[in-house]
């Protein structure tokens, strides 16, 4: 199943409120707070409550990682070509040219 994606446009970033921050301002928090989730689920110490109390909230901050690197993303496409960013390769960090 392929999932088709919208296109990047300063329009399809979301509208923040100036008192709002967005998830990329919180990424590294909430990649660490996942990492914590997990590593404490691995232990096994945690009963079936509070096992699916740390899942929901570890599905929760996924989201929320996924979120940030998919804005992050849109940010670095509109500053390479801000009249088509749709264009942009993903960048290839081993640099093969096939």
């Amino acid at each position: 199943m392929t999932l088709s994606r919208a296109p990047l446009t300063l329009a399809a970033m979301p509208k923040k409120s100036p008192n709002e921050t967005s998830p990329v301002a919180h990424f590294e928090q909430s990649l660490e707070e996942l990492e914590q989730l997990v590593e404490k689920m691995e232990a096994g110490d945690l009963n079936l409550e509070q096992s699916l109390s740390a899942y929901e909230r570890g599905v929760g901050l996924y989201r929320q990682c996924q979120q940030a690197l998919e804005q992050a993303e849109l940010r670095v496409r509109l500053l390479t070509d801000p009249a088509h960013p749709e264009k942009s390769e993903p960048f290839d960090p081993v640099g093969n040219d096939d």
